[in-house]
């Protein structure tokens, strides 16, 4: 099954992901790793933006976790990455690229491992750090399994005071072994190459260009008979037919001369004007697979403001980019692997293309996003388990110690609610999530706040503080989510908050206590009128087939 997986993706390939497992691999690491994730939360109208998210703090700093990283870099079995990293961290010090490179060998060397003989990997990155990538991925994979240095033109234009505009990405493709999959891919023709390629016309309008039937030397076998009484041994050639000269026709079992039959037949001969002239193959626009993609994609633009694909992701990669890497590199069936997954653009082109995936990413909050991304994409059809999740009340208790920031935005999720400001510095408000609904024949959105608490101890006057902050903060209800179990004080105390009534006359309690437990076992969930459309997720356009789209 597919797999989906919290964590430092260091940590995942080393337990989890077996050797020679994967047939590819697609890796979009950050560099400078702040994340913004606010713009994948909607806002209603007349609402103000409230999910300000920092959800993946700057990993790359030169402290105890790189050094402790580097030593494992000196002692592990590749001697040639351990020389190399020695070298670029005598040239460029203690400092955040060098911890960046540090934290990419070691990633990078797990994913060689799990990776199979005939496998692929694709490292997106920028100019930030690429020659430096690039010579970190010679060291792992060595220099004579790099295939591509691909550039992608991301936009059409960026505005840089006194340099040139930086447009592009770029990708790194590299096998593990002279054996790979390789399936090759196709741009469709530019109208400037179609009118001056196939430059000649059937009385139908069909454009076609003529190649050559011949080859250089002579031959005694039949590729050096006459033809229609034309013998080209006499310029020093000698018949040359491709078997798939005709498209969708095998000609394998036909000689050279019965071939050209078969051409002239079918009206795949172009016969000169003057008697002397060789006759020649006619290769019809409509009828070939397009150009042989080069290193210089330019075909694929950004996504839009409007795109229906759009989630907000600040990173995001269109579909149309993935799913070319996918074709091209693995077959149905097949295992790919993300272990910086983000908003899941790969583990969704994947999906549709009908091959297995394993995603990995270091935040609760991209989990969620991403269960939801392709629950809204796929539906049941894809199925997937998610590991380092809490699923039970012990392993909620566990992240709550280890990181409450990352339990909070988890916690939040459970009662499907956007995060609300994150590790955002100042005072703390007391909200931790914010959720809207519609109410029947009532105008505008209606607000709820969510307080999460992962301590020990709660008591009547947190659940006397969240009363006081729905009235300051003009929300309808309040949920409080707690890891502990409520006391009969603050149950009282939540009862005296009163309800809201809905326009259909149905009432919900204005303050409702959840617990964790509850909630993870399906008791408990928060209630309010229903919310339709959804007001607090970008939603993801169902996919209609699994076939791909054309790429132009």
């Amino acid at each position: 099954m597919n797999q989906l997986y919290y964590g430092d993706n260091l940590d995942v390939l080393r337990e989890s992901i077996a050797t020679e497992s994967v047939d590819l691999i697609y890796l979009d690491p950050p560099f400078n790793s702040k994340r913004d994730y606010n713009l994948l939360f909607k806002s209603p109208k007349g609402q103000a933006s409230e999910a300000q998210i920092e959800a993946f703090e700057d990993t790359w700093h030169w402290n105890e976790q790189a050094e402790r990283e580097f030593d494992e870099l000196l002692h592990q079995a590749n001697t040639d990455v351990s020389q190399m990293m020695k070298a670029l961290r005598d040239f460029l010090g203690q400092n955040d690229m060098m911890a960046y490179l540090t934290m990419m060998a070691n990633r990078l060397l797990e994913i060689h491992r799990v990776l199979k003989p005939t496998g692929s990997v694709y490292l997106h990155c920028d100019p930030t750090a690429s020659h430096y990538l690039k010579v970190v991925l010679d060291g792992v994979f060595g220099k004579e399994r790099f295939l591509n240095e691909i550039v992608w033109k991301r936009t059409s234009a960026h505005s840089s005071a006194k340099r040139y505009g930086p447009v592009h990405d770029i990708l790194f493709y590299y096998s593990k072994s002279e054996t790979r999959t390789w399936n090759q891919q196709y741009a469709s023709y530019a109208s400037e190459y179609l009118e001056t390629t196939f430059n000649n016309r059937d009385a139908d309008g069909r454009q076609w260009k003529s190649t050559d039937l011949t080859g250089d030397g002579v031959r005694r076998g039949e590729s050096g008979k006459p033809w229609r009484e034309i013998d080209v041994t006499t310029k020093n050639r000698h018949w040359a037919v491709p078997h798939d000269a005709i498209p969708g026709m095998d000609l394998s079992n036909q000689d050279v001369i019965t071939r050209l039959d078969t051409l002239d037949e079918s009206g795949y001969i172009h016969w000169p004007t003057k008697k002397s002239g060789v006759p020649r193959l006619k290769q019809y626009a409509d009828e070939m697979p397009g150009l042989a993609m080069q290193s210089v994609w330019t075909d694929i633009p950004p996504i839009g403001a409007q795109s229906a694909e759009r989630m907000g992701y600040p990173t995001q990669k269109p579909l149309a980019l993935l799913e070319r890497i996918i074709q091209a590199s693995s077959n149905e069936g097949d295992v790919v692997l993300d272990p910086f997954c983000g908003c899941g653009t790969a583990v969704d082109a994947v999906q549709k293309l009908k091959r297995k995936w394993i995603g990995i990413d270091i935040t609760h909050l991209a989990i969620s996003l991403i269960e939801k991304r392709l629950k809204d994409r796929y539906g049941a059809k894809c199925k997937f388990e998610v590991h380092g999740t809490p699923k039970d009340i012990e392993a909620a208790r566990d992240l709550a110690r280890r990181d409450k920031y990352q339990f909070r935005w988890w916690a939040v999720s459970l009662v499907e609610a956007q995060p609300f400001q994150g590790k955002k510095k100042g005072a703390d408000t007391g909200i931790d999530g914010v959720k809207y609904f519609h109410d029947a024949d009532k105008e505008g959105a209606r607000k709820i706040i969510v307080s999460v608490k992962g301590g020990g101890h709660v008591g009547p006057t947190m659940v006397k503080d969240l009363i006081a902050t729905i009235a300051r903060d003009g929300a309808e209800i309040g949920l409080f989510v707690t890891l502990s179990e409520p006391t009969k004080a603050m149950t009282a105390e939540a009862a005296a908050a009163g309800f809201y009534e809905s326009a259909t006359g149905k009432k919900y309690p204005r303050l409702q206590i959840l617990t964790i437990e509850g909630l993870l076992s399906g008791r408990e969930r928060a209630e309010h009128p229903d919310q339709l459309p959804d007001l607090n997720f970008k939603k993801a356009k169902a996919e209609q087939s699994s076939k791909q789209e054309e790429l132009l």
